[in-house]
């Protein structure tokens, strides 16, 4: 059985709208999370602060889903539905998109079926509409600005059609196609080596395949591009650098960047921040961190 990590949990700015409601939440774990749990409500969350990308995430009663998939940046875990997760991760900012179980249901007819495929889908969502829209989210709520409560009806209401079209997009995964587990592995594996990235005839090359073939079956196995999965990899890895310490020189020079103002541009290209913006941000987060792991600690005694 999966131990319950404990966990400090601040929100930091929150609002409700018609079915639900939204936050901005920082968690602080004392120990690598392992979890099993199902939530009353539909999640959908952007963790804007990771501290780490290998949180890797299943559906345990629905034993056709490949174990311990990864977990996106933006992902949703559906109502009533067991999730196990795993991660290295210790603290997390994320924007936190609550409705009600149904709700976003609602905008689709005749309902929804969880097949595999849509529940595989929802543990990484790189659709960019509904990452934009839920950092829209995070930004009017930690600066509301006039008509801020419409304007948070307007946006959640569009987040809700925007998710039910995405899920209603995914069908049934074919039982043939994708790529092995060996073969992600080796992707994953060459995105971490230091320099430029690979181009697509180098990653077909590793997995001893075409480059088209590479792509079609990529987009089957994880739902997306493999040209976005290069790029949302890079500005991790910059995340977690700026994060140990590292300058934005030193970074760009490590992943192969031109320079630093090349890896500014294509880190706010991806997030809509700066390099030192995000900086300042995982600094000010770590005020009172220590604290909040003692305050973990003091609970658990």
């Amino acid at each position: 059985m999966a131990r319950q990590s404990s966990q400090l949990k601040r929100i930091e700015a929150e609002a409700s709208f018609g079915c639900g409601h939204v936050q901005i939440v920082h968690r602080v774990w004392d120990e690598p999370i392992d979890i099993v749990a199902a939530s009353n409500e539909d999640h959908l969350e952007f963790a804007t602060l990771p501290r780490s990308n290998a949180a890797r995430g299943c559906f345990p009663d629905r034993q056709r889903i490949p174990q311990f998939e990864q977990i996106g940046e933006v992902f949703f875990f559906p109502a009533g539905h067991v999730v196990h997760t795993k991660s290295q991760c210790r603290r997390q900012y994320s924007v936190v998109c609550s409705f009600r179980p149904g709700a976003v249901e609602r905008w689709l007819h005749g309902g929804l079926q969880w097949t595999d495929a849509r529940l595989q889908a929802s543990l990484n969502i790189t659709n960019p509409s509904i990452r934009s829209l839920l950092s829209r989210l995070g930004a009017e709520l930690r600066n509301p600005g006039f008509a801020a409560d419409s304007m948070i009806e307007m946006m959640t209401g569009q987040l809700g059609i925007e998710l039910a079209r995405y899920l209603m997009g995914i069908e049934d995964l074919p039982h043939t196609g994708g790529l092995s587990a060996r073969n992600l592995r080796l992707i994953d594996e060459r995105l971490v080596e230091n320099g430029a990235p690979p181009s697509l005839g180098e990653l077909a090359g590793l997995c001893g395949l075409s480059v088209r073939h590479l792509t079609r079956a990529f987009r089957t196995s994880r739902r997306g591009s493999i040209g976005n999965y290069i790029a949302e990899c890079r500005i991790q890895r910059a995340k977690h650098l700026l994060a140990s310490g590292s300058s934005v020189k030193s970074i760009a020079h490590t992943m192969g960047f031109s320079s630093a103002a090349a890896l500014s541009t294509a880190f706010r290209r991806a997030t809509g921040e700066r390099p030192r913006d995000y900086l300042h941000r995982a600094n000010a987060a770590d005020i009172g961190f220590s604290y909040e792991c003692e305050m973990i600690s003091a609970v658990d005694d």
